[in-house]
């Protein structure tokens, strides 16, 4: 009898690896070793999550040998579906951290400043910690040197709105302690996912040759003032409607239901108003279909960057300059705007930022990409 438990991915200890194979007494038919043990914790904004999976593939470089378990959410579990970059991904809950409290890890990079993520941090064992803790006060702390700039951010009004140039990818590298690459989000359907999407465009008569713009008209409840207004959509997309050219989606989430259905009214069936109650898996699916998003800054924006959709985003309170659309797409920013960003939850100078967003500038920058393409 074997002495040892294996150490190989495979191997659960609950049932054989392979039909009619003891791998415990009779050793490891394909053993894959665990390598570098790495945990990512990453709980917060689903968007944040699409951001992080751009480290992936170089801690893959960096611990070529290496097992990636990932701890995220139950909203964005989903997301981190499919990924053949990562190994496990736990949803945060309390068998789950059970479990990852009964495990020991080479590594634990923890995304988040929050204290739920830094608690955690604190309890598995590892041999070293990457990102964000908290302390016996409970006081969130970063735990590297790495780490410092992007605390920093967090804490300086002056260096996150008017200074930093760097993108979230940039210093999260450097907080994970892996050089920064510009590598792209990965975001990968499934074959029965990809049959789907094939379906629905039939479905609802999309050919091979239609110019599609799709409208990510919402965001998050958490900071409601990222979204343009159902008036400023409607003008936009009559005005696509009237060039007889372009198809045009509205997209979303169960919160965007009513908004779209209201957005949607005026055009019937002019305009394909796809589910907004799927889950986030069916949605990726829909916002698979436009070759143009126009976005705020939103889940919905990450998203297309991670589908590799030319993206029209625009922004208000928040941070252009972390955003990468990687060289699919524009950011429209208020500009001379003095308030901007601030990521306020109420205005008090009457959503300025929304009012001045650009709706020409959207509607020609979409109409030369896709000029672009027939060149």
């Amino acid at each position: 009898m074997a002495k040892e438990i294996p150490n190989c991915k495979r191997f659960t200890g609950y049932k054989p690896c392979y039909p009619d194979h003891n791998c415990w007494t009779d050793g490891c038919k394909d053993n894959i070793s665990f390598g570098t043990k790495i945990l990512i914790i990453n709980l917060d904004a689903m968007g944040d999550v699409l951001m992080t999976t751009a480290q992936l593939a170089t801690l893959k470089k960096v611990y070529p040998e290496s097992t990636i378990m990932w701890v995220t959410l139950k909203v964005a579990h989903k997301l981190l579906e499919n990924n053949p970059l990562i190994d496990k991904v736990y949803v945060y809950d309390a068998e789950s951290i059970s479990i990852l409290s009964s495990m020991k890890f080479d590594l634990v990079m923890n995304v988040d400043k929050s204290q739920r993520s830094g608690a955690l941090a604190m309890q598995v064992d590892t041999e070293k910690r990457l990102g964000f803790g908290i302390n016996e006060r409970g006081q969130i702390i970063p735990l590297n040197k790495g780490a410092e700039y992007n605390y920093l951010l967090g804490m300086d009004d002056h260096l996150k709105f008017k200074v930093n140039q760097r993108t979230g990818q940039d210093y999260l590298s450097e907080t994970f302690e892996i050089p920064y690459e510009r590598i792209d989000y990965v975001f990968e359907f499934s074959q029965t996912e990809k049959e789907y999407i094939e379906q629905y465009k039939k479905e609802i008569g999309i050919s091979e040759n239609d110019e599609i713009v799709g409208f990510n008209t919402g965001c998050s409840n958490l900071y409601p003032n990222k979204k343009m207004t159902i008036e400023q959509h409607q003008v936009l997309i009559e005005r696509f409607l009237k060039t007889n050219r372009f198809k045009v989606m509205l997209l979303g989430g169960p919160e965007d239901t009513e908004r779209n259905n209201i957005i949607a009214e005026p055009f019937g069936d002019k305009i394909i108003n796809s589910p907004t109650t799927n889950g986030v898996r069916k949605g990726a699916c829909y916002e698979s279909i436009p070759q143009v998003i126009i976005t705020g800054d939103s889940f919905g924006m990450h998203l297309a960057i991670a589908l590799k959709k030319y993206v029209i985003a625009w922004f208000g309170l928040s941070c252009w300059t972390e955003i990468d659309l990687y060289d699919r797409g524009v950011k429209l920013t208020p500009e001379g705007l003095f308030c901007a960003p601030c990521w306020k939850k109420v205005c008090p100078y009457e959503l300025e930022c929304i009012q001045m967003i650009d709706l020409d500038r959207m509607f020609n920058e979409t109409v030369n990409y896709f000029d672009s393409l027939r060149k």
